[in-house]
Formats: C-alpha cells, structure tokens, sequence
C-alpha cells in the first residue's frame, strides 16, 4: 500500500470547515495491528466555544492540536503518563476572549494552558516598547505584549495525512497568518507528526516573509509539564556551556536551578537561560526533564542552528495557581524585542524568505530509557567545560 490519505479540515480560501470528522483503523485499514485514530470535534460553551480540537493516537502517544489557538498542543497521554499541566485558565480559551494588551500586555496567560505553545512569530519576550517605521515612513513607537500573537490567531487551512506505507505516519497540517496592511505579514506552516506506536511527535514549522521588504522573526516553544512529570526531586539534564540567571530573584535559586520542588504556595517564577552544546557539525542537541526516581522522562531534540537559545522557567507554586516548568527552546531569549535586537538574535527575513525550524518531544516511560536520554545528552556536553554562572550576564539578560 503507497501513497497518503488527505482530509481538508479548514480552507478559508473554499469557505470550507467541518465541524466534526474521524478517520481509524475501522475506516482506513492500515493492516499495522494498531489501534490508531485522528478525530475533529467543536467544542462549545464557555470560553471554549467554538474552539477547533483535533486528536491524534498512533496507538500508544495521543495529544490534541487546536487550530484555533494558532495550531499549539494541548495535552498528550503517553501509555498512561498524563503531560501537559493544570492551569488556572482551565479552558481551551477562543482568541476571541483573549485581550493581549490587558494588565499591561499580560493578557496572553489568560489563554496560557497548552503542553507545547509557540511564542512569536513578530515578538515572543516580555511586554516592552519598540519602535517601527510607520505608513508615513516615520519612527513610531509601539507596544508588544507578553509572548506575542501567534497563539492567538486561528488557522485558515487545517489537514489530516495519513501515510499508507510503513511506518504509517499521522499528521495534522496547518496555515496560519500574522499579518496586517503596514505592517509584519508572516505565515506559519505547520506539520505536527508522528508514527504508528512512536513515543514521539514531531513539529516542523516553516515561517515565510510574504511581503516583499525584510521582516523580523522571534520564535519560541513553550513546553509546559506539570505531575507526574515534574515532582519534588524532578531534574532537568542539560548539555550546557554556560547557565545564568535571568534576574536577581533567579541568582536565590542558581544552586539548584536543575532541580524541582514540590508545590509551594507564594512561590515568585524563576528562569534561566542556557547556551547549549551541540553534537559537531549537526549541532543538534537534546534535553531531559525526568522525575524524582528516573523512571519517566520526556526529552526535547533540535538543532541551535536554528534554535541557538534554551530557557528555563521553574513555577512550582501551589498547584491551584499552576504548578508548572518550562523548557523553551528558541531562536532568542524571552527578553524585549529591543535587548535581542541590539544582540543580533532576531532573525531578519528577505521579501519571500522562508525559515524552517523542527522539535521532536519525546516521552520515556521505563528507567532504562530514560538513563539512556541522559547518558546522550552527557555525550553531547562531554568536551565542554560547563560553566554555571550566579550572576546575570548582560549578553544574555535584560535584567543585568
């Protein structure tokens, strides 16, 4: 059997969308001995109403993609090992409830619920100023919210693929634009993957410049884990050159900003930022979140030439006001869009220029695989001198 099964879900340029669809094993034999679907729902009331919902299981991974907040990942299950987190935004918020400019640019955690979330694509950093030359060919000053749009903006075309041939990949495709007259016109292309029976999926994202003028590019992952996950004595394993604290209530906790604690109430976020090593040549690089015992991981793998910078969010307060870490791979720091500018790490894109960037996140469920991942990623730093540093560093942090 060759070829691939297509389903468009979306296609604004047709007036086209499905409120509801599914394709299996029972519709489309694939003869893999696996029990796999791909499934389309609407959900409706409350501040989800009208969100789009696609879920994906090869069979042993399922994890849910959700056009209409800019194709990011809601939750995943991986053999019984829940991943994701438990926000106080407890729904999957439609755009349409979601002001980024409230509580001075904050607006964008009112949606804040997702495993994995993309922050971009014109800004991704904390609410700054900027400033841009406006329709009249004049500097204008403008304001750019917490982690920028993209999250927020449905996707006009959404497709589910099915290979027919070994290994029987699944995909979700989707088309989203950032774009506005006088100003950044970025599309977001979009492949969320994965196999039959994978521990695995695998995001490739393409971002185009479709006006004709440069255009400038900041694109982070947040990938957000809660329990079981992460737990009191859950470390993160890194192949680090040099790990610094964001701001000084960051440097109170250098000593042990690989390790995590249990809940605690009144707890103020903390964030590191990394330079990473890479494998020679490939530069690809991976990191390892595990729990306390080691005897469940998950991973993320990619490459710093296309995400040179790697952040680390801890925010272990009470579990009711979310309970959560983050590991973001990026193509700069979650600094101003000014600072990263000043430090040549925003992208610039020709007219029509397209930039691709892929990560797999991968989840281990047994203490030998998870030993494995970390013996990899010592492999990747063992000619490094790691170097961990207790103050800010100004190349690195607007803070210092």
């Amino acid at each position: 059997m060759e070829g691939i099964y297509r389903y468009v879900l979306t296609d604004v340029e047709q007036n086209l969308w499905y409120e509801s669809w599914t394709v299996d094993e029972a519709t489309l034999p694939l003869g893999a001995g696996s029990t796999w679907s791909v499934r389309k729902t609407t959900l409706r009331g409350g501040l989800q109403d009208g969100v789009d919902l696609i879920e994906v299981d090869n069979g042993a991974l399922s994890f849910f993609v959700v056009p209409t907040r800019g194709m990011g990942i809601w939750k995943g299950i991986y053999r019984g090992i829940p991943l994701g987190w438990e926000s106080p935004a407890r729904d999957l918020v439609n755009p349409a409830f979601v002001d980024a400019n409230d509580r001075g640019g904050l607006g964008w955690l009112k949606g804040f619920n997702e495993w994995v979330v993309r922050c971009g694509l014109e800004s991704n950093g904390a609410p700054s100023e900027d400033v841009v030359i406006d329709n009249n060919g004049n500097e204008a000053k403008v304001f750019l919210p917490l982690h920028g749009k993209i999250a927020n903006i449905p996707a006009r075309h959404v497709e589910a693929r099915v290979e027919l041939s070994p290994p029987h990949r699944l995909t979700v495709m989707g088309i989203v634009e950032e774009t506005m007259m006088f100003g950044p016109a970025l599309r977001l292309t979009t492949s969320i993957s994965t196999t039959l029976g994978s521990n695995a999926l695998t995001i490739c994202d393409e971002v185009t410049n479709l006006n004709r003028r440069p255009a400038e590019l900041e694109l982070l992952y947040h990938c957000n884990y809660g329990p079981p996950l992460l737990e009191e004595g859950s470390a993160l394993v890194t192949p680090f050159k040099t790990v610094c604290p964001r701001d000084s209530r960051a440097q109170e906790g250098i000593g042990v900003y690989d390790r995590f604690s249990g809940p605690e109430p009144g707890y103020v976020e903390q964030c590191y930022f990394f330079e990473l090593a890479g494998r020679r040549r490939s530069e690809e690089t991976c990191v390892l979140l595990k729990n306390r015992d080691g005897s469940i991981g998950s991973s993320l793998h990619f490459s710093l030439k296309q995400m040179p910078c790697f952040t680390l969010w801890k925010n272990t307060a009470a579990t009711e006001d979310g309970y959560v870490i983050g590991l973001e791979p990026a193509t700069n720091y979650p600094n101003a869009k000014r600072f990263e500018r000043k430090r040549g790490r925003v992208v610039v894109l020709g007219g029509g220029e397209t930039r691709r960037i892929d990560l797999t996140v991968a989840v281990h469920d047994k203490r030998q695989e998870v030993e494995a991942m970390e013996r990899l990623v010592r492999r990747v730093q063992k000619d490094v001198r790691p170097k961990v540093s207790r103050q800010v560093l100004k190349r690195l942090s607007s803070e210092g």
